[in-house]
């Protein structure tokens, strides 16, 4: 399993790196061609806007096609958008690029993470597999822009543009041979009805509240950490070392966890993340130098980043096999949702309340939902006897 896994985690890194890669590249092209900055947020908000809407028929299909279909799909519209910025670097086109490459990079995510719960055989390996799986991102994460601005400053766009388009066919070529699981058959496809229907089962209610509010938490953070420090006048360079420890921290207990899945709990885990991200919301706005900040960004890094496999692992053990891919499509719609409207509201309810306000009426909600977790430990403990 474990070559299997390394697979698919060069594909999930090759793919979403693309789009990482234009999520910087293409936002400093329109500042620098004198584009407002509105105009690049909603160029910023395209790339996740086609995944809100797209999650759900892209999970639909995953349960229905599998991983090869879906990846061949998202690898050949990821690498369209992208040729298109290659051909035609201009506001307009760079705008399509950001929804095809976005919403490839959302089908092929689900696709892998329902292809990958798949290959675990108990709630130990499912912790194991998405631990090994969420560590993809963040090294796309790096991989991406790196190689992007470093063809920016020695070639131009075009040529990091050419490079990025180049990587949706690395994808492919690490899942081309991987062994596909055999279909949803179609009797149960049939019977499953709607989507939202899902949402009846109270546990998986829970459990997508639970993903909102920390999901929150990771925007509430990278949007409020360059604000606050501009208040303690801290410059570019350490306000990005902060945000940077924070995705080092969120990394490394990721790499810890595979080694420690036997031992871990779902719901104590989660809960106390939840626990843990209430109060150091709650101390952010008291640290005034940048030390402190970056000590509460490695401790909110290590919160917040031990909670996505445990999710993902719950979500996978709660939810009907033959429809995971739906169940991973609304997740994504959630996040992707949060994504696009929670900073406009965060800037909104700071202009009233100052940064402050911001984190702790977050903190308190996440304070507040610390009840769901524990609810699903007491649903998870009565489930064993």
């Amino acid at each position: 399993m474990k070559a299997g896994l390394a697979r698919l985690i060069a594909a999930q890194v090759s793919l979403h790196a693309c789009m990482t890669g234009f999520r910087m590249a293409a936002p400093l092209m329109a500042l620098r061609e004198g584009h407002s900055p509105v105009a690049v947020g909603m160029l910023l908000a395209l790339f996740a806007l086609a995944q809100v809407f797209l999650a759900l028929p892209a999970g639909r299909y995953a349960d229905r096609r599998g991983l090869k279909k879906p990846m061949l799909l998202a690898v050949g519209v990821a690498t369209a958008g992208a040729a298109l910025a290659v051909a035609f670097p201009v506001f307009g086109v760079l705008c399509v690029t950001a929804l095809t490459c976005g919403g490839a990079t959302g089908l092929a995510m689900i696709a892998l993470q329902r292809h990958v719960g798949r290959l675990a055989s108990n709630a130990t390996e499912l912790k194991q597999v998405f631990s090994w799986m969420a560590i993809g991102p963040s090294i796309s994460n790096f991989i991406g822009p790196l190689a992007a601005g470093v063809l920016i400053d020695a070639e131009g766009f075009r040529a990091a543009y050419l490079l990025l388009a180049l990587l949706p066919s690395l994808a492919w070529f690490w899942v081309r041979r991987v062994v596909e699981q055999a279909p949803v058959a179609p009797d149960e496809r049939n019977t499953s009805g709607s989507s939202w229907n899902l949402l009846r089962d109270t546990a998986f209610r829970r459990l997508m509240l639970i993903n909102w509010l920390l999901s929150s938490c990771w925007d509430v953070h990278t949007f409020l950490v360059p604000v606050i420090g501009h208040e303690r006048h801290l410059s570019a360079t350490v306000i990005g070392t902060i945000l940077g420890a924070f995705a080092l921290a969120a990394t490394a207990v990721r790499l810890v966890m595979p080694w420690l899945a036997a031992h871990l709990r779902e719901p104590v885990v989660i809960g106390s993340a939840m626990a843990s991200t209430a109060l150091l919301f709650a101390a952010y706005p008291f640290a005034h130098n940048a030390w402190a900040m970056g000590g509460l960004s490695v401790l909110l890094g290590v919160a917040l980043g031990s909670v996505q496999p445990m999710i993902m692992s719950t979500l996978h053990q709660i939810t009907p096999r033959h429809r995971h891919g739906e169940a991973l499509g609304l997740r994504a719609m959630a996040i992707n949702g949060s994504s696009v409207v929670m900073p406009m509201l965060f800037g909104s309810v700071g202009t009233l309340l100052g940064v402050a306000g911001v984190f702790w009426i977050v903190g308190g909600m996440v304070g507040l939902g610390c009840r769901l977790a524990w609810l699903l430990l007491r649903e998870a403990g009565s489930a064993t006897h």
